[in-house]
C-alpha cells in the first residue's frame, strides 16, 4: 500500500498520525494532538527519510528538547570507515540524536550508506562538500544541476537532512 504523504509535515497537515509522529510525541512527553499542529505549521520538523531503515525519529524545533548533533566523517586524516563508525556508535551510546557526516575525502557514498543502514540517529550531510568530491572538479565549475543531483543522491542514500551553504564567494 502506497503512503498518502511524502513528508511528516504533509502527513500532519492531512491529519495522518505517522509512527514517527507517535514516537516523537512519546519522547517529548507530548500528546500526538499537541505535536501534530506544530509539525503541520513547520514549527517542528521530523527529519525521517524513508530510505533510512533503522531510524529512531526525533523532532527538532519549537517546544522540544535540545538535540545533540555530532560532526564526523572520512577525511584525508581518517580514511577508515570502521573507525568512523566506532565514533558514530560511541556518540549514539553517549546520547547523540543526530550525526552530521562531513566526509570530505575519497568515495563518500559507502560510508553514508553504512550510516543509514546501521545508525539510528538522524543523518545529515553537507552536499556542497560532496559535490566537489563526486565530480572531482573545482566548486566554481559545478552547475546547479550538478549540485541538485548530489542532493538527490544523498536523499536516495537515506540522509534525513542537509546543510546548505549559501554564502559562497563571487567566484563560485
Amino acid at each position: 500500500m502506497a503512503r498518502e504523504y511524502k513528508t511528516q509535515m504533509e502527513a500532519a497537515r492531512k491529519g495522518i498520525v505517522t509512527p514517527e509522529i507517535e514516537k516523537v510525541a512519546a519522547k517529548e512527553r507530548m500528546t500526538v494532538e499537541e505535536l501534530m499542529p506544530l509539525v503541520a505549521c513547520g514549527k517542528v520538523a521530523i527529519p525521517a527519510n524513508v530510505n533510512h531503515k533503522c531510524l529512531e525519529p526525533e523532532g527538532v524545533g519549537s517546544m522540544l528538547r535540545t538535540k545533540i548533533n555530532v560532526n564526523l566523517g572520512v577525511s584525508r586524516d581518517c580514511k577508515d570507515y570502521d573507525v568512523e563508525m566506532q565514533k558514530v556508535m560511541s556518540a549514539i551510546d553517549l546520547g547523540a540524536e543526530a550525526i552530521m557526516d562531513l566526509s570530505s575525502h575519497g568515495n563518500t557514498q559507502p560510508f553514508r550508506q553504512k550510516l543509514t543502514r546501521e545508525c539510528p540517529a538522524m543523518i545529515g550531510t553537507v552536499p556542497v562538500y560532496d559535490s566537489v568530491i563526486h565530480y572531482q572538479r573545482d566548486l566554481d565549475t559545478l552547475t546547479a544541476k550538478d549540485f541538485i543531483d548530489v542532493v538527490r543522491l544523498h536523499a536516495q542514500d537515506g540522509v534525513d537532512f542537509v546543510t546548505l551553504h549559501c554564502g559562497i564567494t563571487r567566484k563560485t
